[in-house]
C-alpha cells in the first residue's frame, strides 16, 4: 500500500515538475516600430507574439553599418519589453509597458526582451 502512495507522489511531482518547466512563451499581442526603408520613407515594422525571455534583433535595424536605428516603438503586448539600442540586446535600455501609449520617435532601438513582471 506504501508503495503505490509514493509512487504515485514521485509521478504526481515529475508531472508538476514537467508543466514549470514547459518551454519558453510567446507573449500575446503585437509590437510595431518604425523603419528607414530601402527608398529613405519610414515603415511601418511588426513583431506579432513576439517571443518571451529571447533576445530580438529588430530585422530592418540589425546592421549599424547599413541600417539606421528603428524607432517610435509602440509595445502593444501583454508582457514588457526592454529595448536595446544595439543589437544582440546592447547598449543602452528602456522599458516600455504592456499595451502602452507609442513612444516618441526619438526613442531609437535595434533590439527588444519582452518579460513577464
Amino acid at each position: 500500500m506504501r508503495l503505490r502512495h509514493s509512487l504515485a507522489a514521485v509521478c504526481g511531482a515529475l508531472a508538476l515538475t514537467a508543466v514549470l518547466a514547459s518551454p519558453a512563451h510567446a507573449a500575446t499581442g503585437d509590437f510595431h516600430y518604425k523603419f528607414i526603408g530601402f527608398d529613405g520613407e519610414p515603415q511601418t515594422g511588426t513583431l506579432y507574439d513576439p517571443a518571451s525571455g529571447e533576445c530580438l534583433t529588430i530585422p530592418e535595424a540589425a546592421d549599424p553599418g547599413a541600417s539606421e536605428p528603428a524607432f517610435a516603438p509602440h509595445d502593444d503586448t501583454d508582457e514588457y519589453a526592454i529595448l536595446f539600442t544595439g543589437a544582440d540586446c546592447s547598449g543602452d535600455t528602456w522599458v516600455l509597458r504592456p499595451h502602452g501609449r507609442p513612444a516618441t520617435d526619438r526613442l531609437k532601438l535595434r533590439s527588444v526582451v519582452f518579460f513577464q513582471k
